[in-house]
């Protein structure tokens, strides 16, 4: 059988906590700043742990060996 690759685009989008959650980074801040407001893009700095619905997708899909 052929190894299982990880996906190039989510080993530079997604990581791994120890537990196996997994970290991405905030959406909703590429633009568009003015609109939002100060509180909204200090709570979007930094990095967020993905819900577990969407992080099971992930760590199946795209981090086979993660």
């Amino acid at each position: 059988m052929p190894k299982m690759k990880t996906k190039s685009g989510a080993k530079k989008r997604f990581r791994l906590t120890g537990t196996g959650k997994v970290i991405a980074g905030q959406a909703g801040k590429r633009h568009g700043m003015i609109k939002r407001t100060n509180s909204q893009i200090r709570n979007q700095r930094g990095t967020t742990i993905l819900a577990e619905c969407d992080g099971r997708i992930i760590r199946k899909s795209f981090l086979p060996n993660g």
